[in-house]
């Protein structure tokens, strides 16, 4: 079951009110928005999107079956869109709601990911897919069959900052002349044995993840588009240095720029509990931002 990160701090430091909108950006399974939804209604309203459809039938029975109110009376305040927050501005056009009051995205992937059967993981043998959308047409195994070796070891150092992404590179050609590879434990095996407390298929995994589904640029669209969306409070929570550097460096400009607040000067981080229940939180990173001045 996926457990929400930093949940009593997000709701704690975005204080959401009875009648704000609200938006979840990377509804996942609900976790989040059930709290974010309780604490606006009545009168509020919720965005949530998410890139894998399944997400969102999972989390809209989640949110519903927590609320208090009857659910003919609030079924209108939740709009659950299969969609990219990086396309928020269009989204929010489309649907004529104005900018928020607050955004939340959690950068992590799901629990439903490691599940999904799409080889997320390099624990289980699964196809190499990797794609949180399956109507995209790239999958991580596609990447790591027809990708020239530059390209590939590129793509490992940029996106999993691999230190041996020229080595690994080099092997995957050398044995995809030799049989093809399709699965996760395909994967795993050529890239081999190592030496660091992390297992030595993480960074590779985490960079074909992040390439295949273009996470990096969506978050950049995004931040520079976030006075198009919001006029009140921004949580991203993010789980490794990519993300947060990004973040980190946009939110910077802003508040450079006289249009913003930092709320958190340092990030947030898991307490020893949380990591301790949740294990996967422990490299989670919360930044906050207030918007205090939006363009029109």
């Amino acid at each position: 079951m996926h457990m929400p990160v930093l949940l009593k701090e997000v709701i704690e430091i975005l204080n959401p009110q009875p009648g704000e909108f609200f938006i979840d950006g990377t509804l996942g399974s609900g976790g989040h928005a059930v709290k974010i939804f309780e604490k606006i209604l009545p009168g509020g309203k919720l965005l949530g999107l998410d890139l894998d459809g399944n997400n969102l039938k999972i989390a809209e029975s989640k949110i519903l079956a927590s609320i208090k109110y009857p659910v003919s009376s609030i079924k209108q305040n939740l709009i659950l869109i299969h969609g990219n927050y990086a396309d928020l501005p269009e989204i929010l056009e489309w649907e004529k709601l104005g900018k928020a009051d607050g955004l939340l995205l959690d950068l992590g992937f799901s629990s439903e990911h490691l599940q999904s059967g799409r080889g997320f993981s390099f624990l289980k043998n699964e196809p190499l897919d990797m794609r949180y959308n399956t109507k995209t047409k790239m999958t991580a195994g596609e990447v790591v069959s027809s990708f020239s070796e530059k390209d590939l070891a590129e793509i490992f150092y940029k996106y999993g900052e691999e230190r041996y992404s020229r080595q690994i590179a080099k092997k995957i050609i050398t044995e995809r002349k030799r049989k093809s590879i399709k699965t996760t434990f395909d994967l795993v095996e050529i890239i081999g044995g190592g030496k660091d407390r992390i297992h030595p298929a993480t960074r590779v995994f985490q960079a074909l993840r992040i390439y295949v589904n273009d996470e990096l640029g969506n978050l950049e669209k995004l931040l520079k588009n976030i006075d198009k969306i919001i006029k009140g409070r921004v949580a991203i929570i993010s789980f490794h240095s990519l993300e947060d550097r990004l973040v980190k460096n946009y939110f910077r400009d802003l508040k450079n720029q006289g249009k913003a607040q930092i709320l958190t000067k340092k990030p947030i981080r898991p307490s020893g509990e949380e990591i301790q229940i949740n294990p996967r939180s422990r490299s989670a990173k919360l930044r906050v931002l207030y918007l205090v001045a939006s363009s029109k």
